[in-house]
């Protein structure tokens, strides 16, 4: 998510190089991933802890993509000084608060199978001229889903078609590919402090901008009473599980991949 910062700093021209270079801990999560996939490829020591370190430490790398791509956005719409506030490092544990950036998303996706939106990025909104400008900013997170999601589901289809393997390795993926459709939906749901309401906040008259922006602060909270909801959380999850559908998805793979992370019950 992509969140305004109070106030203005003004622009910073001078921006150092280190500040464009990925960060240890992100490179870091991309070796984890790496090696979970090989464990899991090879079926090496215990299956389900080696499908867990696949799917979380995938998650999590996508997770510093989505707000990456916010980030980047806003650095050419105009806010340089992101860049020094390192988001252009990828380093998760510049996203505001670690426990809703990285805990609270891997928790919900061990116990309900969800890509919740983690992390959030500060944006000078006062640097950025223009609507269309502040709502491309708010789309680039989900956009980056979309287009994991799109990639994930034709490695899962090419592969079980062609590649063979073992099938621990492909619910893994199928998992990956799942939580990306699950947080495509979700960051475009208009909620008010999430991504899809903060596209649509620029073109708001004064009044409901006024009272979009009170209920922002709040929109993760708003977000769960919805999903809590059972008949909205229904309608969610029969929305999700339609697009996974359409993909060709197989439901059955993520299933077997969600039952798998959950390593703990043997």
């Amino acid at each position: 998510m992509a969140y305004d910062r109070p106030g203005a700093d003004g622009l910073v021209l001078g921006v150092p190089k280190a500040a464009f270079r990925p960060s240890p801990v992100f490179l870091g999560l991309v070796a984890l991933f790496a090696v979970g996939g090989v464990l899991a490829w090879n079926g090496y020591g215990n299956a389900r802890f080696n499908v867990f370190l696949f799917v979380v430490s995938g998650w999590l790398v996508s997770l510093c993509l989505h707000e990456y791509a916010h980030a980047v956005v806003a650095y050419r719409a105009g806010d340089r000084d992101i860049a020094h506030r390192g988001y252009l490092t990828l380093n998760p544990l510049k996203y505001t608060h670690p426990l809703l950036s990285i805990v609270l998303p891997v928790v919900v996706v061990l116990l309900g199978g969800i890509g919740l939106p983690g992390g959030a990025v500060w944006v000078d909104r006062h640097a950025i001229p223009g609507r269309l400008r502040h709502t491309l900013v708010s789309l680039a997170g989900p956009a980056t889903n979309v287009l994991f999601a799109l990639v994930l589901v034709a490695a899962v289809r090419i592969g079980t078609q062609s590649a063979g393997g073992p099938v621990e390795f492909w619910a893994g993926l199928a998992l990956l590919a799942f939580l990306q459709i699950t947080a495509s939906v979700l960051n475009l749901l208009p909620v008010p402090g999430l991504d899809g309401g903060n596209m649509i906040q620029p073109w708001l008259n004064p009044q409901w901008r006024k009272m979009y922006d009170l209920f922002a602060p709040y929109g993760f909270l708003l977000l769960f009473a919805l999903l809590w909801n059972p008949r909205i959380g229904g309608w969610f999850f029969d929305g999700v599980f339609a697009v996974g559908d359409a993909l060709g998805l197989p439901s059955w793979l993520y299933a077997t991949g969600l039952d798998l992370i959950r390593f703990w019950r043997g």
